[in-house]
């Protein structure tokens, strides 16, 4: 298989993974929260469900107050969420997905959570809602940018015919509250870390494989590669070769710019890539029978929970302060992260990282080989792939070849 080929079903099945939420009300509102009570602090944007929502309960179990972030809101009973992500993707019907919920079940799990209904995408909103946490907690230790407006259009076409709707969809929520987020966020984080000396404060940004290689479409790459930048590594030029007169090198600096403006105050910063995620919108396009198509012919059964991604960021944010300001701006992948801290999954799987030759020879090389050679592959071979890493260089390539005529 091509190169190009597998860098961009990588980056693809990344995408999948996401599992995000939509764009988010207009308003901020917060249920009845108790006053301050030393907890540590964390806001969680797209909290409503996918890797959002998993980080938001893993945050709960690990103690901390977390303020839910989400649009889908019991304030809203009549939203018809599914109906917005198009005839692609959809929620589940019988599964609540609403920041109360996921407040309630913070609480359950050892946290104290807290609902706030509030729409990244508003101009002011996000600022608003981050001055109420602070002005009601006193303190904020986490922001997790977990937002993603999921466009309802197909991704995969060519970006003149998309339209401007394709790129405010993705990197208006995905990209502009970010920066949005992070922008109010960051006086009251230092000042966090300036009253507190045993607190490390950390901007995590949720990303995907997709800020390595092209994946769908020109907007979809620049949001990807905009809120991640490894620090130690350079873009190449097939990464940057269908945008980088389009944007510049600017727009894939944002998680490690922030950290080389933020370690001397003592604030982190971090881009978590997740894996294969079974999200509840993936877990819906399996019964659709649209998962295929968006992902490539990869088997969900074998991906990441939520929780997973939760659990890779409370390791990040168990290291001791000189160790996690020495890794800020850095990329984390989910999966190296529980081989280096040893955390499995909710089910007590260990997922192999997407960038293993354990992940990527068995789902992508060797059903391509069977294919052109008429005959299985030994098990011998199949069943002893090492889970050595492929280097980053193998994401950074161009579009799948076209298909032959």
């Amino acid at each position: 298989m091509a190169k190009s080929r597998i860098a961009w079903l990588l980056a693809a099945a990344a995408w999948c993974g996401r599992g995000v939420a939509l764009s988010l009300h207009g308003r901020t509102q917060r249920r009845t929260m108790t006053m301050a009570d030393g907890r540590r602090v964390a806001i969680v944007t797209g909290a409503t469900r996918g890797i959002g929502k998993g980080i938001a309960l893993e945050l709960g179990r690990a103690g901390y107050a977390v303020h839910a972030v989400g649009r889908s809101s019991r304030s809203d009973p009549d939203r018809d969420v599914s109906a917005e992500m198009g005839e692609y993707r959809r929620l589940p019907a019988d599964e609540e997905l609403t920041v109360e919920r996921t407040a309630e079940q913070v609480d359950a799990l050892g946290g104290r959570g807290a609902a706030r209904v509030c729409d990244c995408g508003v101009e002011g909103a996000v600022e608003a809602m981050v001055a109420d946490v602070v002005a009601a907690e006193g303190r904020l230790d986490v922001l997790v940018c977990s937002a993603y407006a999921v466009p309802s259009q197909k991704l995969r076409d060519d970006f003149w015919k998309q339209g401007m709707a394709m790129w405010d969809a993705v990197n208006g929520v995905g990209l502009r509250a970010v920066y949005a987020s992070c922008l109010a966020a960051a006086p009251p984080m230092i000042e966090t870390a300036q009253k507190h000396a045993d607190a490390t404060p950390l901007i995590a940004l949720v990303s995907s494989f997709g800020g390595k290689s092209y994946t769908f479409n020109v907007a979809y790459g620049v949001g990807k590669a905009a809120v991640d930048r490894r620090a130690d590594i350079k873009s190449s030029t097939r990464l940057q070769w269908h945008f980088h007169r389009l944007i510049a090198t600017q727009v894939d600096r944002l998680a490690g710019d922030m950290a080389l403006q933020l370690k001397k105050h003592g604030v982190a910063t971090t881009a978590l890539y997740p894996g294969l995620v079974r999200t509840e919108a993936n877990l819906e396009m399996v019964d659709m029978g649209t998962w295929d198509e968006a992902s490539g012919g990869l088997d969900l059964a074998v991906g990441e929970t939520p929780a997973f991604s939760g659990r890779g960021l409370v390791a990040l944010l168990g290291l001791p302060q000189a160790d996690l300001l020495a890794r800020s701006g850095n990329v984390e992948v989910i999966a190296e992260l529980a081989d280096e801290f040893g955390f499995d999954d909710v089910d007590g799987a260990r997922p192999c990282s997407i960038r293993s030759l354990r992940y990527l020879l068995p789902n992508f090389v060797f059903p391509q080989v069977e294919k052109e050679a008429g005959k299985p592959v030994p098990a011998w071979i199949r069943d002893n792939v090492p889970d050595v890493l492929l280097p980053w260089s193998v994401f950074s390539a161009g579009p799948p070849p076209e298909p032959a005529d």
